[in-house]
């Protein structure tokens, strides 16, 4: 039996990589997903291949760091599924510079998208799980919600050329434990799954001639990491190797599954062995 069957999702940031990994994870299992990418096409193609394989989708399209966004997302799978089980904040990206030359734009984009946007999104989920956790509880029955935040090896030790990520993922880590004591109360487990070095377009060598790069207020973000460091990341892994979207896919089915019911407010490493 599925053990997701039933189950309602929203995945930030789906149409690619990670997040795309992880909505196909849980519609395989059951769940029904609201697939969300800033840009429409990747987030229609995600959500139509879930329904292709016999799953329920949607795609919410949108820029998690607009103000009203959390209260749209949230409602969708709502209007759509008439419930909501499973949150995960994934949506994010790196800006980098050593601090000194890091402008005060960048500093505040990276707090948005990952402190920020997470914030708005649990915000305003609150209402509803509570309503649902109190109707549930009037009728003796009680149902486990599962938060997972994406936090990084960045937010948990630090990273040279990433103030800025690193202080949004490390903050991800204080929300994820202040809202596992907040909701308890509520059967809500919320965990945290901080990733190491996944094979992604995030992580691709800086250097290359067609570089991907994606606009952000009209600013061209090229998005990768110095091969030089991406080097020494992968000298550290003990396992050897960089890991795929769909193993890191795996570490944040587990916090969504029913035996991680009494598990909450942890950092789940997801990076080889890699400990900086």
């Amino acid at each position: 039996m599925s053990k997701l069957k039933g189950k309602v999702a929203i995945v930030s940031g789906s149409g690619r990589g990670i997040g795309r990994a992880i909505a196909l994870k849980l519609a395989a299992d059951g769940a029904k997903v609201v697939v969300n990418d800033l840009d429409e096409g990747p987030a229609h193609a995600v959500a139509r291949e879930i329904r292709e394989m016999g799953g329920s989708a949607i795609a919410h399209c949108g820029d998690v760091t607009v103000a009203d966004f959390g209260e749209a997302f949230v409602q969708a799978a709502i209007d759509a599924f008439h419930g909501l089980d499973i949150i995960v904040n994934n949506a994010g990206y790196t800006w980098d510079n050593v601090i000194q030359k890091t402008s005060d734009e960048q500093f505040a984009s990276m707090l948005d998208v990952h402190v920020k946007a997470p914030f708005n999104i649990l915000r305003a989920a609150a209402g509803p799980i509570r309503t649902m956790a109190k109707q549930e509880a009037l009728e003796g029955r009680r149902v486990h919600r599962k938060v997972v935040n994406i936090s990084s090896i960045a937010g948990l030790y630090g990273n040279a050329g990433q103030v800025g990520y690193a202080s949004g993922k490390a903050a991800m880590i204080g929300m994820t434990r202040t809202l596992a004591k907040e909701w308890g109360r509520y059967h809500v487990n919320v965990n945290c799954v901080a990733f190491g070095l996944i094979e992604t377009r995030l992580t691709q060598p800086i250097d290359r001639r067609d570089q991907p790069a994606f606009s952000l207020a009209g600013t061209a973000i090229k998005v990768g990491i110095q091969p030089d460091l991406r080097n020494t990341f992968l000298s550290l892994i003990p396992l050897g190797r960089a890991g795929t979207p769909d193993e890191a896919a795996g570490a944040v089915y587990l916090f969504c599954i029913p035996e991680s019911d009494y598990i909450s407010g942890q950092v789940l490493v997801t990076g080889g062995g890699l400990i900086v």
